[in-house]
């Protein structure tokens, strides 16, 4: 006597990528990501050199805010600032920041 097989739900089987893509479109939760990826990416981006001397990264409303110990450091990133915030849109793969404030 064979026993009953399950029924198959091949039909209701999504990838792992896509149903977290779609819980994160669901919660609406890609702006947050896209904030937490930028401020853990710094260190790669920018380089051990800066890393050391930024004390404090944050995003709030498209603006990296990012605190340094070193004034001449300070300056010279304020002169590219720019080209910082191109950067790290570069790396998250989307305009997330909009400015850079150097604190």
């Amino acid at each position: 006597m064979k026993k009953p097989s399950a029924p198959s739900r091949s039909g209701d089987i999504i990838p792992l990528k896509e149903g977290l893509e779609a819980l994160v479109r669901a919660y609406r939760l890609q702006g947050k990501l896209n904030e937490v990826t930028v401020v853990s990416s710094w260190e790669r981006v920018m380089g051990k050199a800066v890393a050391l001397k930024t004390q404090e990264v944050y995003v709030n409303k498209g603006r990296l805010f990012v605190r340094l110990s070193s004034a001449p450091l300070k300056h010279e990133l304020l002169m590219a600032k720019t080209r910082v915030a191109e950067l790290i849109n570069a790396e998250v793969g989307e305009t997330v920041v909009t400015e850079v404030i150097f604190l």
